[in-house]
């Protein structure tokens, strides 16, 4: 083996250490955030819903969607989305209405009691990057390029998806 070959695969080795890394901290991130969630609604006293629940609504927002369209869009990444929805429905925090359409078809959109759930999620996501901003944890340029990063990793993993299976 060459001293070259050494250098590349030192560097892919460097590389994939690397990756894997990353990988673990996503995971880990998006656990933690629920946690984050989970406390803060035990906190406030909101424990009907969980923190998937929860989150499902922030990101519906003002929208009006479709199941489909809730995974389409990235709004929801779990398997169990009609559960979720059926217990939002329930519990007062969504309408849904069937597509004038296509019958098959069910549009949802949040309640009053649904927006309160995002209003709360809003304040406590505000409240964190106000916190990472003014104790200088990730700057605006750093947050930045973490986005940007995890952006083209999310295009490559959908080309996977997509193309290549």
């Amino acid at each position: 083996m060459t001293v070259h070959q050494k250098v590349l695969d030192g560097s892919h080795r460097a590389f994939m250490l690397g990756y894997l890394e990353n990988l673990a901290l996503i995971e880990r991130l998006h656990r933690l955030l629920l946690d984050v969630v989970k406390d803060e609604f035990e906190r406030v006293g909101v424990l009907e819903i969980n923190p998937v629940q929860a989150l499902l609504l922030f990101n519906i927002g003002e929208n009006e969607v479709t199941a489909g369209e809730l995974k389409s869009r990235g709004y929801y990444q779990g398997s169990n989305v009609s559960y979720n929805l059926k217990k939002l429905v329930e519990l007062g925090y969504m309408h849904h209405q069937r597509s004038e359409i296509d019958r098959r078809s069910v549009r949802v959109r949040l309640t009053e009691k649904g927006r309160a759930v995002r209003s709360l999620l809003q304040e406590l996501f505000t409240r964190h990057a106000e916190a990472l901003e003014r104790r200088a944890i990730v700057t605006p340029q750093g947050m930045e390029d973490v986005n940007q990063t995890l952006k083209r990793m999310e295009r490559y993993w959908t080309e996977q998806i997509r193309y290549i299976y």
